[in-house]
């Protein structure tokens, strides 16, 4: 059994570089060099508005490592905007092309006017039908891997759930042609499995993924006017703000986010759920053994695997954090996974803790552009937990777990398992 130490892969070192300046958040190879939960400790405590200097020709950043810092610029809309950017990709590139029209990075009335036409398409009561296929998929899933014996747990067992959830949703015609499509774009979209890879090629084909999913949804929007449909996309295409009907750019982006977003975090959330378990046996039999609930799990899983590192703002006005000056125009960015394990916050952070409660975690955010989807992601990875329950009496990890090459996302792209029957 490979052996884990506070969630993340054995094999990356702990070691930090002895000089902070020398670390750059930006760069996806600082996340493979050093646990990343080492730089949030030294951070928190030395640092906890840490200047990334510029490098590359690409603009420096501010990032937040503290719980209370993270939350207090999430809802404080009057001194940061999600507008030019909401992760590192598009800010340090100078703007998002959606800015106004993709509810992500779009704020005022219009982001609330855009929430409204999803808050009822998204709400738990629409969402009930979509929660119990979830769960007859995940224990159909999970009971596969079983059967198997050995299997790669994140490309045989949890890959598909998320994205023929979103896609149950948005109207995405099942099958393997477009599904699988869609799910390797947004796999490329974000992050690499390709460690190696030369950084303008990732880049490159970041970018052609990003513009794919763009253009898909394009053609799927145009059918969607031409033959009515009862989804999401079908929702969006009726609806209007002001008396303005909604223009296909701004259900393209919003489709994208959704698909995006529906898939990646939980994706990685639910692969996380078995090295958790792996390095915590004991919480592992409790839960096992009934006495712990899922809902306290979940979030507690949600919490250990952080699958987003970090959101981004940019500065509408000077600003002090923790007495340093931020000024107008300067890039923030708020790490969730620093939040997430923050001292001050949380009773021993770096302890899986199945029973925690309160948990007050930032995974999905916080104020005006708190997670949309926080209600399905909490029913995939309570869906996972319960189907291992079911259906799982020991899971061995059997080789290095791989993880992915991002600096956005944390978690596992290949993980080889085997799986011992209840």
């Amino acid at each position: 059994m490979t052996e884990l130490a506070a969630g993340i892969p054995a094999g990356i070192p702990a070691g930090l570089p002895v000089d902070l300046d020398a670390l750059d958040l930006a760069d996806p190879r600082t996340f493979r060099a050093h646990d990343q939960y080492a730089i949030w400790r030294r951070l928190r405590a030395e640092a906890p508005v840490f200047w990334n200097a510029p490098r590359g020709g690409r603009p420096g950043f501010w990032a937040l490592t503290r719980y209370d810092d993270i939350m207090a610029v999430y809802k404080d809309d009057d001194h940061f905007t999600s507008e030019r950017g909401n992760v590192l990709t598009t800010l340090l590139a100078g703007g998002d092309s959606a800015a106004g029209r993709m509810l992500a990075v779009t704020d005022g009335k219009r982001h609330q006017d855009l929430r409204n036409v999803f808050l009822k398409a998204f709400s738990p009561r629409a969402l009930s039908y979509v929660a119990e296929r979830v769960r007859e998929n995940t224990r159909a899933r999970v009971r596969a891997g079983v059967e198997m014996g050995a299997c790669d747990f994140a490309r045989d067992v949890a890959e598909k759930i998320p994205i023929n959830t979103i896609c149950d949703l948005l109207g995405v015609p099942e099958g393997d042609e477009h599904r699988d499509h869609l799910l390797d774009l947004t796999k490329t979209a974000l992050s690499s499995d390709e460690v190696d890879a030369d950084d303008e090629d990732a880049a490159e084909a970041s970018l052609e993924a990003r513009n794919e999913i763009l253009m898909y949804f394009d053609d799927l929007v145009t059918e969607h006017r031409r033959t009515p449909k009862d989804d999401v996309i079908g929702a969006m295409v009726a609806s209007s703000i002001d008396g303005v009907p909604l223009t296909d750019d701004d259900i393209v982006f919003n489709c994208y986010s959704l698909i995006i977003g529906g898939d990646e975090t939980s994706r990685l959330t639910m692969i996380g759920t078995v090295p958790a378990m792996v390095g915590h046996p004991e919480q592992w039999a409790a839960y096992r053994a009934g006495e712990i609930e899922t809902k306290t799990a979940v979030e507690e899983i949600l919490r250990w695997v952080s699958p987003a590192m970090h959101f981004g703002r940019s500065a509408l006005k000077d600003v002090t954090v923790r007495g340093t000056r931020i000024a107008a125009g300067d890039i923030v960015t708020l790490w969730n996974s620093s939040a997430n394990r923050d001292e001050d916050v949380f009773d021993g952070p770096e302890r899986l803790d199945l029973r925690r409660f309160p948990n007050r975690h930032a995974t999905f955010g916080y104020g005006p552009h708190f997670c949309l989807g926080a209600y399905l992601g909490r029913t995939e990875v309570g869906a996972m937990l319960e189907a291992l329950r079911e259906f799982v009496a020991e899971m061995h990890i059997t080789a290095e777990p791989e993880p992915v090459h991002s600096n956005l996302l944390s978690g596992i792209s290949s993980l080889q398992v085997k799986l011992l029957p209840a």
